[in-house]
């Protein structure tokens, strides 16, 4: 019983068959520098500050708000905005890890 291997999850699994098809690809995983994870952390931290912001901006402005088609549009605009803010802080995210 000593020699049994430990059972692994399907993620672990997964993850394993992911890394042989990469290898067997000939795809590189390269670990950031830390020059990147400095940019990173930046980058993240940056984009987190103003999604907070939209959020504070946002609850105020529902709140002073009671006119429900106006609350949908305020609604609508605060989601464009988080979309907006997301998609250029992955891209961003992107553009380091690539460099």
């Amino acid at each position: 019983m000593s020699d049994q291997k430990p059972l692994k999850s399907s993620l672990e699994l997964a993850l394993e068959r992911l890394k042989k098809k990469d290898a067997d690809e000939g795809v590189e995983a390269h670990p950031p520098t830390d020059a990147q994870k400095a940019e990173l952390a930046e980058a993240r931290n940056f984009y987190d500050s103003k999604l907070a912001e939209q959020e504070v901006l946002h609850q105020s402005k529902m709140r002073a708000s009671v006119d429900p088609a106006e609350r949908d549009a305020l609604e609508q605009g605060y989601r464009r905005e988080r979309e907006r803010l997301t998609s250029e802080r992955d891209a961003k995210i992107a553009r380091i890890r690539k460099t």
